[in-house]
This record gives C-alpha cells, structure tokens and sequence, in this order.
C-alpha cells in the first residue's frame, strides 16, 4: 500500500461506506497495533467511520430539534 493523500482518502470513503452499511467501528479490515501500513489504514479508515458518525448524529439532532419546534 502507498501510503499518500490519495490512499488515505480511499481509505476514509471506505469507512465512511461501512458505517453507512451498518458496521462497527471494531470491524475495521486494518489493524491498528499491527506494522505500519496497517496502522495507516487503520488510521484513516476510523476516521472515515467516526466522521460519518459524526454527521449522523448532527442530522440526528437537528431532525429533533427541527420537530421538537413545531
């Protein structure tokens, strides 16, 4: 794996994909204590899934308090 800005950015799409599909943060196909490219990958896949998390919940709160005001 190239470790580069265009490896990281697939990687955080990939993230972002498996929360959307549902997938805890555990399942991550790279291993965060393994060497260093599977740190890498662990890296930026997490921080693919946390900021689709992230944005989740944003819409979460702004949904109820968008109806909570009606």
């Amino acid at each position: 794996m190239q470790m580069n800005r265009q490896t990281a950015l697939g990687l955080i799409g990939e993230g972002k994909a498996a929360y959307a599909q549902g997938n805890p943060s555990d399942a991550s196909p790279y291993n965060q204590l393994g060497g260093v490219e599977d740190r890498f990958g662990y890296r930026y896949w997490i921080r693919g899934w946390l900021e689709a998390r992230s944005a989740a919940e944003t819409q979460a709160t702004e949904d109820a308090t968008t109806t909570a005001g009606q």
